[in-house]
């Protein structure tokens, strides 16, 4: 009874305040930084940096204490207002398309059937809108300034934390860190049984198949070839004992999971963002890291497989291809649904963030091992979180741990790290692989555009004429914070 009470005044709390718009507990109004321009301004430009040039730059960088906790509250702030404002478009949308199913319902029988096409094409639009704001709001925006609060806590302690590394490095100390004995890779063991994970996967991989939940493979034998290739180079120097079976799924989004037993699935849309191989290789580590690590089966049970397939085929049946479960057809990776991937996320997989840390060590390690860059891994994950990776790529960090703490510990792990006279970092066979893969883009892209969706039954439709997000778009721009910054010093 205390608890249904709570409930009830929530509610009534909720609906007292004037924020209906924006949904309770988000900023109408944008936040005024209380920093002046001379510290504001530059500090804006170093949070626009990658994470390698602030790992540098941090050391020499003078902020104050209160400076940083000014900024992190004026980030905090901006985010709130921004998420509001996409939840408030989303609402704005749902009333549009109230108004438009009952036009329609209240028209029938006088509307022609150009002018019932014109109020399907509406609904559509609107739906797609509508989805496009929400996903905006509740992956997108947290991710973007997710990104934005780790770098500015790496601006603050970094400089301190590198000086405990190098004090670790100096005295030996490192080396009682788990899974510090790296020129033994390949003839450790981590965790025993994984031959006994094989199963599991087929089980988990033939639900999936017979949900509907995976993506068309990609055919083209020279990319295949390119990416198994690759993966298995470096599942050869890693602790993986089962053989690894790449899938390269032919799907825009970027994303990638590993199932039990060495069963890697990669989406087309992760290899497109790749820039060198050094980014793809420490990708396919970490991936491998998880099967090598046993993490699937050391928290996820056939209970779990089976919940999370069948939520994931109710979705699909809504969101997805009739017949075929591609991430999404044309029509809705146009406006913006980037939707499987956040089903089939780690952490609904089984997957703990613990794990995902554990990941990311022993992946850097493989990548080493491997004689690729590991700095890969680091510049792929900046690139993911700082444009286009915040919204095409929200599943690839809706579960995992904060941004900072895996910037930090994937670097700290680096610097402990033999180095080495020479790392790989780009090849002409990566190049070549990535021409043939825009081949393969480019025909799927026109297939979609012309395939039936569930998600846009109505073909042929004028898009909508304003949509909430264009690919590449960054976060400044996206939620048009007023530049309102205290004058003087």
């Amino acid at each position: 009874m205390r608890l249904h009470l709570r409930a009830v005044i929530s509610i009534l709390v909720c609906e007292a305040l004037i924020l209906s718009s924006v949904g309770c507990g988000h900023r109408t109004v944008a936040p005024q930084t209380p920093l002046s321009a001379a510290v504001f301004n530059p500090l804006q430009e170093y949070l626009q940096k990658s994470y390698l040039e602030l790992f540098q730059l941090a050391p020499t960088l003078e902020f104050s204490q209160s400076q940083i906790d000014e900024m992190r509250k004026y980030l905090n702030e901006s985010k709130d207002y921004c998420v509001g404002q996409f939840k408030g478009h989303s609402d704005q949308y749902d009333k549009q398309l109230e108004q438009a199913q009952a036009d329609l319902k209240q028209q029938t029988p006088k509307l022609s059937d150009s002018q019932r096409k014109e109020k399907h094409c509406q609904i559509q639009n609107l739906r797609a809108l509508k989805g496009q704001a929400e996903i905006l709001a509740d992956q997108a925006i947290p991710v973007a300034y997710e990104n934005k609060l780790a770098k500015l806590e790496l601006i603050e302690k970094w400089p301190d934390q590198f000086k405990a590394i190098k004090a670790e490095i100096a005295d030996g100390s490192y080396k009682k860190r788990r899974w510090s004995d790296v020129e033994d890779v390949g003839f450790r063991q981590l965790f025993p049984g994984q031959q006994d994970d094989i199963k599991d996967g087929q089980e988990a991989i033939q639900q999936m198949k017979q949900a509907g939940l995976l993506p068309p493979e990609i055919e083209d034998k020279e990319v295949v070839e390119y990416v198994n290739t690759l993966g298995n180079r470096i599942a050869k120097l890693s602790d993986l004992r089962v053989p690894l079976k790449v899938t390269l799924l032919n799907s825009k989004e970027i994303n990638a999971f590993a199932l039990p037993g060495g069963f890697l699935f990669v989406q087309r849309g992760l290899i497109e963002a790749a820039e060198d191989e050094s980014q793809l290789a420490g990708v396919l580590a970490h991936e491998i890291a998880h099967a090598a690590a046993r993490h699937g089966h050391r928290l996820m049970t056939k209970a779990t497989i089976t919940s999370v397939i069948y939520q994931a085929a109710q979705v699909a049946a809504v969101l997805l291809t009739g017949g075929i479960a591609g991430i999404g057809t044309y029509y809705a990776l146009q406006y913006g649904f980037y939707g499987l991937g956040l089903l089939l996320s780690l952490n609904l997989l089984g997957v703990s963030r613990e794990f995902e840390l554990e990941a990311d060590q022993l992946g850097i390690q493989y990548a080493w091992n491997s004689d690729y860059d590991p700095n890969g891994f680091i510049r792929f994950f900046d690139k993911m979180a700082t444009r286009e990776g915040y919204v095409n790529g929200v599943s690839w960090f809706r579960t995992h741990p904060p941004f900072y703490q895996r910037m930090v510990d994937a670097q700290r792990e680096i610097l402990f790290l033999r180095e080495k006279s020479e790392y790989i970092v780009q090849s002409t066979e990566f190049q070549e692989m990535k021409k043939k893969l825009a081949k393969v883009s480019k025909k799927t892209d026109k297939e979609e555009k012309n395939r039936p969706s569930l998600k846009a039954p109505e073909q042929d439709c004028p898009p909508p004429d304003k949509i909430e997000y264009e690919p590449g778009q960054p976060i400044e721009k996206l939620c048009k914070l007023p530049t309102r910054i205290k004058l003087g010093q």
